[in-house]
Parts: structure tokens; sequence; C-alpha cells
């Protein structure tokens, strides 16, 4: 069996943030009593000494906060964000009609090989895998001084990008914020406290016990590689402003985590994806702008949306105004978005499928290629009006 089933009994917490932050019912294994459900016959290579002292820490904290962190959290997402969905696709016991076990998939899998139920069961209690995600939502408002990647490997071109973006496609985006997700907060504990507190409303006493908790965790354990294993930033999302009381306006903000970028690297594209993957999240501010998501939900609505941003992302990448990528490189990027492909056809979630996403991808090259006047570039509109009548046709690949 792969490491990564053994977390399917604890799916539902893994992704209430990507879930939109639904509140859990009592048949989805939110509460620290039904984690004790999953086994733990597969020994950790603590003493009976340390496995006391994390168990003493986690004792310590108020049940009232167990539920807080467990149930939903204070904050909803107006857009999801999707690379999550891959992990949820590595958890997946059930068969699918079409293949979405991609290469990132197979990496993000060997990455918890040595990742057992008991590491797996504390990191879940404590809602790790969500930490580094609403730290950066809610605290990392500017774009200034920030380094992208776990060795600062994607600043120079993620900025630049960046910059590229905002001067090729005609909305409104000087506001939007580009900031970092960096495993590494796991081991701060003012932003483990800060983040407790904000995104789970706990109380000063509360959010100690849990920093506590979440420290020794992470120094007890090699496996979690001192908060960079990609698990904690596997993802990459976009978010529209709103207001958050006591902590103020949250700008227009695209959040970059380290450990997506990561596995496409590792598995070949580290020349292309950070670029498609900022240029995806970038679409979906244009939709933000043109508000192109109406008030439909479910999974064709969500496909919609993802496939029209990949289309944007490779209109810029492939454009000669904007990235002005060749041949070669555009079969690499064509190939990021077939990774980051599923197959949950009815889940709300759903972003279309690998074969999908690539042929999105693949048209938006198309008609930056065919253009006649190789130097101008389709405004926002023009290009969304072409691929809203395109969509049919790609929903059948």
């Amino acid at each position: 069996m792969k490491k990564t089933k053994l977390l399917t009994a604890a799916v539902a917490i893994v992704f209430v943030f990507s879930l939109g932050c639904k509140k859990e019912g009592p048949n989805n294994l939110s509460s620290s009593e039904e984690f004790s459900r999953i086994s733990t016959t597969q020994s950790t290579t603590l003493s009976p000494a340390m496995q006391q002292e994390l168990e003493a820490l986690y004792a310590k904290i108020p049940e009232n906060a167990k539920a807080k962190v467990s149930g939903q959290a204070k904050i909803k997402l107006q857009f999801n964000p999707q690379y999550r969905d891959i992990i949820r696709k590595t958890l997946k016991l059930e068969e699918s009609t079409c293949n979405d076990n991609t290469a990132s998939s197979q990496w993000l899998d060997q990455q918890l090989a040595d990742w057992n139920n008991t590491i797996i069961n504390r990191v879940l209690n404590a809602a790790m895998l969500d930490l580094p995600t609403y730290d950066a939502l809610i605290f990392e408002n500017s774009s200034a001084g920030h380094e992208f990647g776990s060795d600062g490997q994607y600043t120079q071109r993620l900025t630049k990008t960046f910059k590229d973006l905002k001067r090729f496609w005609n909305i409104e985006s000087q506001n939007i914020v580009l900031a970092p997700m960096h495993g590494t907060m796991l081991t701060d504990r003012a932003k483990i406290l800060r983040t407790y507190k904000a995104a789970f409303g706990l109380d000063d006493a509360s959010a100690n016990y849990y920093a506590d908790f979440v420290l020794a965790t992470v120094k007890a354990y090699p496996q979690l590689r001192g908060g960079d294993h990609p698990l904690f930033t596997f993802n990459a999302f976009a978010q529209s402003s709103f207001s958050f009381p006591p902590y103020g306006v949250i700008p227009d903000k695209i959040i970059m985590g380290d450990g997506i970028m990561d596995a496409f690297a590792a598995i070949g594209y580290a020349d292309v994806a950070p670029q498609a993957i900022l240029a995806h999240e970038f679409g979906h501010h244009i939709q933000f702008d043109l508000n192109l998501f109406g008030n439909t939900s479910g999974a064709e609505a969500t496909r919609r949306t993802e496939l029209m941003a990949d289309a944007y992302s490779a209109y810029y990448l492939s454009h000669a105004r904007g990235a002005s990528m060749q041949w070669k490189r555009v079969q690499l990027f064509l190939n990021v978005f077939f990774n980051i492909g599923d197959c949950s056809f009815t889940s709300e979630g759903h972003h279309g499928t690998p074969t999908q996403r690539m042929a999105a991808a693949k048209w938006g090259y198309e008609v930056a290629d065919a253009a006649k006047k190789q130097g101008h570039i389709l405004t926002a509109q023009e290009f969304t009006k072409k691929f809203e009548a395109q969509l049919p046709k790609l929903i059948q690949q």
C-alpha cells in the first residue's frame, strides 16, 4: 500500500483549508478521538520518553481549542487553492476512469515513504499542513523583500515574471501581492502563535499549548525536515482582497509554496514550472477583475475557470511580448499543466483532467503562435471571449 494512502482516514482535516473551510461533520473524522482509530502498529524511532512528552504536550491543549482547530476555521476562501488536490488525488483509494497518477503525484508519494501513522496523526491533530498556508494568507501582505524557494532559488525568476504579467494583461494589478509560503514557519514560535490565533480564533494560552506541541513535534521527527517537507507547502493559490477584523484588509494576493515548485523541479520542469504556476494564478486575478466566477459552483464551474486560467497562462508564456518561450520549453510547460489535472469528476474541486488541462494550455499557445500580428496582445476580455467559444471542444478531450 502506498504511504500516502495511510492518510485516507483523515482526508477531511487535511483539506479543511482547500475545501473552503467547511465545517466537518461527525462522520468525517475531525475529532482527536476519531484520529485514535488510525493504526499505530508501525513504530517510530522516538524513545518512549519522547513519545510520552509529545502525548503530554497534546493532552494540555483544552478540548475547546482542539474543536476549533479540527472544525471550521475563521477564514472562508473566495477561491479554493488547487494544488492541494494533487495530495487528495494521491490519497484516493477508489478507482478512476482516467489516468491521474502523474509524475508529480508519484514524486509526492515517494516523499512520504518515511512517514508512518504516528507522524501523520500528530501532524493532522495540530492542523500543521494548513499553518504555512494561513500564515502566508493573513500576514504576508507585501511583495517586498521575499525569497521564493527553500534556498531562494526561484526568487529572481518569479519577481521578473510577476512584473511582466502585470505589464502584459490589461487589468488592475498594481495592488496584487506576491508572497511565498515557507514550511520553516513551523519552527518559528511567533508565527505559529499568530496563525493559531488569527485563523482558528484561539486564545493566548491555547495557542501557546499548540505551539509547544508543534515545535516539539518538528524537532522530534527528522521526517518533517524542520518544516521543509514539501507536503507542508504543496500549494499555490490566488485570493482576492477581503476584510478580516481585527487584522484589517487582506490585499489581493498570490501565494507560491516551496513544495509545489520543488516537486516540478524534481520531475524535470524547473525551467518553466514556477513561471507557469504563477501565470496560472495571475489568471485567476483576471477572473476576479472581470467578475468571471459568477454565482455558480460545482465541478463544471470550477473546471471552466481552471482551464481558462491554464489558457491565460499558456498565452502569456508563449506570446512574443510575454515570456516568449520557444517550442521546446512550450512542451515542458504543457506537461506542467498535464501534471496538475485530476479525475474527480463530481467534486466541486474538479479542475479538469490531465488531458483537458494540457489541451487548454496548448490552445492558449496556438492563439499566440497563430496571431497575424505577433506584437499584438489580446485584451483579457478578447481572450476570454475566444476561450468561452473554445471551451466545449476542450472538455471533449
